[in-house]
């Protein structure tokens, strides 16, 4: 992989997961200082990505790292406005040499290493005795986050952002639900695989969803629902029961499952591993080839992949159903679409990924 958009990936993993941990940061007790460390711990995971942004200068054009930068800035602002909520008599602030103004990450008079006072916590305390007191005002039991607090991702999800490709964490829940979503382009990373106690997807358009991360670390969905989907492309991961999906057209599948039924579809090309035969039901211009190499498991146990069994409950003549075929090698996206494109690059749209995929088909 190209050094420039493998750093790219690197980078919005990285800035994905640090706003993640500065949105959890309510939620941490401020008890015996936990919530201090939780600070602490993103404090020195953007002055990391700083010094990693310098590092990867030599090949990361101007542009890019204006971009890194405003990225980086975005971050350190969020970080103290959210520290100045939760914690108001706290004296952390989280200090930038010229803030307002975007700073060329790879000029080495801008390297964050040569001015170790540009990222650092504000500890001019006069004494131990004081630090303590300070810390002893803030844990206090009133502090501690309400239970109730549900975290809504899809209102998260809806709100505008400068990222192309949106990373929610879904790591403060046990189900994982998107529904009302519109050009978007969804990855879920590895800390949702807590979330996986069940899974689904309505009413989505123009879309992209990547469910594989989370779901091939041991962790499987028990059952998924997909319905009422359009002109989207959805890697649902691994599913140890049924798959059910419902009112989906114009769209792009792909799943491992035990079993796959499938109502109401219209156009929909199914990239499949199942142990059992599919079923179709009022179904048309379906299309199914087996499962990318990319999203198999290492070490998995083999298991018999029926994904060219397909039965149609509606089809009770005798011979082929006109309602679905099989995909030819010539005919199914290669390989490198599902591994350089799908995951998303630099400045492309997820219109532009969709249509690189065939989304819509021709």
């Amino acid at each position: 992989m190209d050094p420039k958009q493998k750093f790219y990936r690197h980078f919005q993993d990285s800035v994905a997961e640090l706003q993640e941990q500065i949105d959890e940061l309510e939620a941490v007790s401020a008890v015996a200082g936990e919530r201090q460390e939780a600070i602490d711990h993103v404090l020195a995971g953007i002055s990391k990505l700083q010094h990693e942004v310098s590092d990867a200068a030599e090949f990361t054009p101007s542009y890019d790292r204006k971009q890194y930068s405003d990225n980086i800035k975005s971050l350190s602002d969020k970080l103290n406005e959210t520290v100045a909520r939760v914690t108001p008599r706290s004296r952390f602030q989280f200090k930038r040499s010229s803030i307002g103004a975007h700073v060329d990450m790879g000029a080495p008079e801008n390297d964050p290493r040569l001015h170790p006072g540009s990222l650092s916590r504000n500890t001019q305390s006069s004494s131990g005795e004081k630090q303590q007191e300070a810390r002893e005002s803030d844990d206090t039991v009133g502090d501690l986050p309400s239970v109730a607090a549900i975290r809504d991702y899809n209102a998260e999800l809806s709100q505008p952002s400068t990222q192309f490709v949106r990373k929610p964490s879904f790591s403060m829940a046990r189900n994982i639900g998107i529904a009302n979503q519109s050009h978007l382009h969804i990855i879920l990373p590895s800390s949702a695989a807590r979330a996986t106690a069940s899974g689904s997807l309505t009413d989505l358009k123009w879309c992209i969803v990547d469910m594989s991360v989370p779901t091939a670390q041991g962790k499987p969905f028990p059952g998924l629902a997909l319905r009422n989907i359009s002109n989207s492309l959805i890697v649902a991961g691994h599913v140890n029961g049924p798959v059910h999906i419902t009112g989906v057209a114009d769209s792009i599948i792909v799943v491992t499952a035990r079993q796959v039924r499938i109502h109401e579809c219209k156009n929909v090309d199914i990239y499949l591993h199942c142990t059992s035969h599919p079923i179709i039901e009022d179904c048309t211009g379906m299309r199914f080839a087996q499962l990318p190499k990319c999203y198999s498991i290492e070490g998995e146990p083999s298991k018999e992949n029926q994904w060219d069994q397909v039965d149609d409950f509606k089809w009770l003549k005798a011979g082929q159903s006109p309602n679905w075929t099989t995909l030819s090698d010539a005919e199914a996206l290669d390989e490198a679409l599902w591994t350089n494109v799908v995951p998303g690059q630099p400045g492309v749209s997820v219109e532009e990924t969709l249509k690189k995929v065939g989304i819509p088909r021709q």
